[in-house]
């Protein structure tokens, strides 16, 4: 099948599109990278959904608005990418989403938000849409993420050592294969999204981030303000763990910053840069972690990728994902959700109890019909068991060329 993955994180300003071409040969599924496509959401619809996010406040009207308006701009993005990636053959769309409330307190994931209706990508597209992929892990009693933790441990499954995978996005999550084969996975906490807050704030909104972690290099750790933020009691939770904006905001910024008083702005980067990788390092560490892969945007970060080398020591090897797998930092999350799409279409669970603590594997989301009759594939000769593995195999052609934001 070729399967399209639209995925739009906590840093809340752009949609990504992957589309993968995935193949089962026994008990591995083969993924062909076929690109990325990207467009940052308009400056209208990012600004309208920045208010309404915590701690702002917003009415069912607003709500209604921004997910007709999150689902179009999912449809344009899908339908782009079928025709530039897939020359028109794709099969299915998985569509993430956009969070835009995670309801989680002490522990306890209650309940969670995604706008974006999948009704427009099925009628822009004309494609079967996997969407709504969290709910039921949390209806299962799971935290409901990090949900590519399945997919990382089909990655990383043969990996020597101790590996984990890590995706620097708005929030810091990581997968650990642990010692004893068994998988762990967990949001560590903020990864870009306090580092956003900070650059919108200090400039008066000249910047939306912290760019090459230039601002961040020129300052230094202020380590009242650190030791101030690293009291935070979420990173003592147990894991498995999740976490949001609902906590990591601007709000939340400001108010360790009035405790602190006024700071120049390059000290505060570069503090904020090292509690992201602090917070990471202190995460993996009980697992004696030998190598971290690492995706997401904080991977362009030259400041936070330093910070985060130092901070885990020269015995855990760093690298990114596409140097250590083959699927680009920007786009392993969109082919992450692409995977889950293919099981979810072919009955298979797409979480890993341990990762989430849901009460059992659960197949994810729901499906929406294309244009065409519904037509679901037979099922396997082992129709529950999910791929033990998962490969990735270079693209037979030249892909589609990669258009960034």
């Amino acid at each position: 099948m070729t399967v399209i993955g639209l995925m739009s994180g906590t840093s809340c300003d752009a949609v990504d599109a992957a589309a993968a071409r995935l193949t089962r040969r026994g008990d591995t599924l083969h993924l062909t990278p076929l690109g990325m496509v990207s467009e940052p959401y308009d400056d209208g619809l990012r600004r309208d959904l920045g208010a309404a996010l915590p701690p702002g406040r917003t009415t069912l009207a607003e709500v209604c608005r921004l997910d007709t308006r999150i689902g179009q701009s999912f449809a344009r993005l899908a339908a782009r990418a079928d025709r530039e990636l897939c020359g028109g053959r794709a099969d299915l769309v998985a569509s993430h989403g956009q969070t835009v409330y995670h309801w989680a307190e002490a522990g306890r994931v209650h309940g969670t938000l995604q706008l974006g209706e999948p009704a427009w990508i099925a009628e822009v597209t004309g494609l079967p849409v996997v969407s709504g992929f969290r709910t039921r892990d949390v209806a299962a009693g799971g935290q409901g993420a990090p949900l590519v933790s399945l997919v990382d441990w089909l990655l990383l499954r043969g990996h020597p050592g101790v590996p984990a995978a890590l995706n620097l996005g708005g929030i810091a999550n990581a997968t650990v294969l642990t010692p004893a084969g068994t998988p762990a996975a967990f949001d560590t906490g903020p990864g870009n999204a306090l580092l956003d807050a900070a650059a919108r704030a200090l400039t008066d909104g000249r910047l939306d981030h912290d760019a090459d972690g230039r601002l961040a290099a020129r300052g230094t750790v202020h380590r009242p303000l650190l030791d101030r933020l690293l009291a935070e009691p979420y990173y003592g939770l147990p894991v498995p763990r999740t976490t949001g904006r609902e906590l990591f905001h601007a709000g939340y910024l400001r108010a360790a910053l009035d405790a602190t008083g006024p700071l120049p702005a390059p000290d505060v980067l570069a503090t904020l840069t090292r509690l992201t990788a602090r917070t990471v390092a202190d995460a993996l560490r009980p697992y004696a972690v030998s190598e971290v892969l690492a995706s997401g945007g904080g991977t362009r970060n030259p400041a936070l990728m330093a910070a985060l080398g130092q901070e885990l020591g020269p015995a855990v090897r760093l690298r990114t994902s596409e140097q250590a797998l083959g699927l680009p930092e920007a786009a392993k999350e969109a082919y992450a959700f692409a995977v889950l799409g293919y099981l979810t279409l072919h009955g298979m669970p797409g979480t890993l109890p341990e990762c989430t603590g849901a009460a059992g594997p659960r197949v994810l989301g729901s499906l929406t019909p294309g244009r065409a009759p519904l037509r679901l594939p037979a099922p396997y000769d082992r129709p529950a068991a999910p791929p033990r593995t998962l490969t990735v195999d270079p693209p037979r052609a030249r892909p589609a060329r990669e258009r960034g934001h």
